[in-house]
């Protein structure tokens, strides 16, 4: 998945199965996360709101990221890709280091961890559905793939928020979902 148009509106039925639903919102996020941090140039990607120093860029790369940590690392205690050493000197990396990257790169950052957190998903699915515990967890108690996946949706959709205000300052695109 290398292009923006492998992120295109996939079927939600109205009454759907657990992982209809679940897969779904998860899709219908990063869908709209995608539209909101699309179609800028670098200077863009780099313009803050007000006190924060939150930038589109800065989410595009925190979001890879976090696709490659709970589904890549978390989910079979897979090694992060190479693309993520250089955060074991910096734990805000991906945050800082986005003004460094083209919105190109950054797309393609994006992509190739959705990518890879959708075959990691299918996989889990494969063999124990949404009650795949984690094979690496910090909790006292393992979570399974079912609270990974939330997790995921409350993530995208609170930096949806953050992409939408950004994006809104910038050029006054709103709306609620991807064209």
């Amino acid at each position: 998945m290398s292009e923006l148009r492998d992120l295109l509106r996939r079927p939600f039925p109205a009454a759907p199965t657990e992982t209809e639903a679940l897969l779904g919102a998860l899709h219908r996020n990063r869908r709209t996360f995608a539209w909101k941090t699309g179609g800028l140039d670098a200077a863009a990607m780099r313009v803050t709101v007000g006190p924060s120093t939150v930038t589109l860029g800065g989410l595009v790369k925190h979001l890879a990221f976090v696709e490659d940590h709970y589904f890549t690392h978390q989910l079979f205690g897979r090694a992060y890709p190479s693309v993520w050493s250089p955060m074991q000197e910096n734990e805000n990396w991906e945050w800082t280091s986005a003004a460094e990257d083209s919105p190109e790169e950054l797309r393609a950052l994006w992509l190739e961890a959705v990518a890879r957190s959708e075959a990691a998903v299918d996989e889990a699915l494969a063999q124990s559905g949404f009650d795949q515990p984690l094979a690496i967890s910090n909790w006292t108690e393992v979570p399974n793939l079912r609270r990974v996946v939330v997790d995921l949706i409350e993530e995208y959709a609170r930096h949806t928020g953050h992409a939408d205000l950004i994006r809104e300052s910038i050029d006054g695109l709103v709306g609620e979902d991807a064209p």
